[in-house]
């Protein structure tokens, strides 16, 4: 059987003196998450504004997938099966 949805995902980003901030909605018709993600530039580097675009929105798409992966695990544990343990998983890179 077939099954297929569009999920429409919004992005939004803000750069204030040196920080930029990125805010990422999903809403999948029965939840509406959101993910949040930061880059601060170094005062020593050269400011970059699509560098901290990358950084933050990629943190806050890193955020968003995680509370997915969570949602979906609690769904599972709900319908009597043991959940993955994948989410104790070591995170490689950078820190968030």
């Amino acid at each position: 059987m077939l099954h297929m949805v569009e999920w429409k995902v919004r992005l939004y980003l803000s750069e204030d003196e040196g920080t930029t901030r990125a805010r990422v909605v999903v809403n999948t018709g029965t939840t509406t998450l959101t993910g949040h993600g930061a880059a601060h530039c170094n005062p020593a580097d050269a400011d970059v504004p699509e560098i901290g675009d990358e950084l933050a929105a990629g943190r806050a798409m890193h955020d968003l997938g995680q509370q997915l992966v969570g949602t979906a695990e609690r769904d599972i544990e709900g319908l009597g099966t043991p959940a993955t343990g994948r989410s104790a998983r070591p995170v490689a890179g950078w820190p968030v």
